[in-house]
């Protein structure tokens, strides 16, 4: 049996102003991974060497008010930032291997040491091109390898728009403005992240079910995170699902994200639950 579909609730709205941008086009049906993966095979300018299991990933709130960069993270001003177009998208507070041997970004790599080793990830991909809103990578631990190539560990931290390309060799610099939810209404965030984790302890103990794995009841996934860090870990598990996570990496809207991966959740869970049903009647199928 295959890993379980998520169902998104609603088709990918992005509306991006600044160009390059992608279209807006509807989501295509894809898998939630609950061995979450923070990279893609398929890009050409890095290879993973390690697995995250999503009991293991952690994004902490205090990750967001750290100042060890020399500019404050504020939504009105504006700053260069390297980019690095990448086909997947990385959260505030999750963690990305990479491992780079393309010639320009080796470049990237032996400038940023010198500097404050953040740079941005964008995401971009060949039919769509490359969007305008990402996340800055913050490296905290790198390897160079003999043959001049880099193995490092960032995480990530601020979201971006980009606002105008500075330059394009050898390597992308951008100037950015950098983005934040606004102040939700009197709404129950708590509550709504509850049910988001309640749905995703739903999901992984059907898609456990439906794989043969043994049934055990998930563990505590907020781990004491605040809705809006908890937002961006849930995002961040829709791993197959580039377009939808650009979305909701997009919002500015704690609630409005909460409520958009509520509706795939339970989506998903409809299908799963289909799925456990049709196995019993087949069981061979």
């Amino acid at each position: 049996m295959a890993l379980p579909q998520l169902i998104p609730s609603h088709s990918s709205s992005s509306s991006l102003t600044h160009q390059p941008s992608i279209s807006p086009n509807a989501v295509s049906p894809y898998l939630l991974n609950p061995n979450f993966k923070p990279f893609s095979n398929s890009s050409s300018l890095f290879q993973s060497r390690r697995f995250h299991r999503l009991s293991s990933l952690r994004c902490f709130a205090s990750s967001f008010p750290e100042k060890r960069h020399p500019y404050p993270p504020q939504s009105d001003e504006s700053v260069q930032l390297p980019l690095f177009p990448l086909p997947l998208v990385l959260f505030p507070g999750a963690v990305l291997p990479l491992q780079i041997f393309e010639f320009r970004y080796r470049i990237m790599m032996h400038t940023l040491p010198h500097t404050d080793l953040r740079f941005g990830v964008i995401y971009s991909d060949p039919v769509g091109g490359t969007s305008d809103v990402g996340c800055v990578g913050e490296i905290f631990k790198h390897e160079r390898l003999v043959d001049d190539r880099f193995f490092l560990i960032c995480k990530g931290q601020e979201r971006f728009r980009v606002t105008n390309i500075v330059r394009k060799k050898p390597y992308l610099v951008a100037e950015v403005n950098w983005l934040e939810d606004r102040p939700s209404s009197d709404e129950d965030l708590e509550g709504i992240a509850d049910e988001v984790e309640s749905c995703m302890k739903d999901v992984i103990r059907l898609s456990n079910r439906l794989n043969g794995k043994p049934v055990k009841e998930a563990q505590d996934l907020r781990r004491n995170l605040f809705p809006t860090p908890f937002s961006f870990f849930v995002g961040s598990t829709f791993e197959g699902a580039p377009k939808e996570q650009q979305a909701l990496l997009e919002l500015e809207d704690t609630a409005a994200r909460l409520r958009r991966e509520k509706g795939t959740l339970r989506n998903t869970l409809n299908y799963l639950s289909a799925a456990s049903a049709v196995k019993e009647v087949f069981p061979s199928s």
